[in-house]
């Protein structure tokens, strides 16, 4: 960025990760997630947190603004009411809150974490990639548009699937009773 004018942007960029990432994105949380922390946990696909993992927006308690994405993601993950809690109150969210809250999908012991969050990988690495992938940017475009135009990016990303030799693999896998194997192709 030397030499560079640097807008507000570059700092969405570098805590958001707002560009194409296709393959998921799994966070294990082990302490005290705030501000950045949180922004970046937004960007994730699958959260598991550790019984002793905090959760938080204060940027507002100290006279700032949560200009990091949060205010965007945070109410189209969670339901209205949490997030404007989190948003509002500024406070502190232990694990099991947050779980309930659904900012995260599991709360382990923290000796478990890192293998919990290792399970989950594997069992999408298991699923055909070029499928996974195809889901992922079909969500993510139906959260970006209308109804009508996600449905029709749907359909396109399912003829895409349905096209492949994964989607040939899967079902045969699936009738001789073995795992299939995956070609991304």
């Amino acid at each position: 960025l030397e030499g560079k004018k640097v807008g507000p942007e570059v700092g969405l960029t570098a805590v958001l990760r707002n560009f194409e990432l296709w393959k998921p994105v799994i966070a294990a949380v082990n302490g005290t997630c705030v501000a950045g922390g949180m922004e970046m946990l937004m960007g994730t696909d699958i959260r598991i947190a550790s019984e002793n993992a905090s959760f938080g927006i204060f940027e507002p308690k100290r006279g700032l603004f949560p200009g990091g994405g949060t205010t965007v993601r945070l109410p189209r993950q969670i339901p209205f009411p949490w997030a404007m809690e989190v948003l509002l109150l500024c406070e502190a969210i232990d694990a099991q809150n947050a779980f309930r809250m659904g900012i995260v999908n599991a709360v382990v012991p923290a000796d478990k974490l890192l293998d919990e969050a290792k399970s989950w990988a594997r069992k999408i690495m298991a699923n055909a990639p070029l499928a996974i992938e195809a889901t992922k940017r079909s969500v993510m475009h139906g959260l970006a548009t209308d109804l009508k135009s996600a449905y029709d990016f749907e359909l396109m990303q399912a003829a895409q699937v349905f096209m492949t030799e994964d989607a040939k693999e899967g079902p045969r896998a699936f009738a001789e009773k073995r795992p299939p194997v995956w070609q991304r192709k």
